[in-house]
């Protein structure tokens, strides 16, 4: 699918998490500035989004679930 901002493309990804609840990637995609999640069920032909309009760096997740996601330019 190449770079791109489609919601089947990525750019410039810089980190992703495995929900093992929801069977999903959580996934950090710095260029295009947010956190999208993509089933890992066969058929899944684009993300959702999570986060929008973010200078995304890194995930992490807790044990309740609470998602953390920082923002490098706005440094949180």
């Amino acid at each position: 699918n190449g770079d791109g901002n489609g919601l089947y493309q990525f750019n410039q990804p810089s980190d992703v998490l495995i929900d093992k609840e929801t069977d999903s990637l959580i996934i950090c995609d710095a260029n295009s500035r947010r956190v999208v999640r993509w089933s890992r069920r066969s058929g899944t032909t684009q993300g959702e989004i999570l986060i929008d309009n973010i200078a995304c760096f890194g995930l992490a997740m807790d044990e309740q679930r609470y998602l953390y996601a920082s923002d490098h330019v706005k440094g949180e």
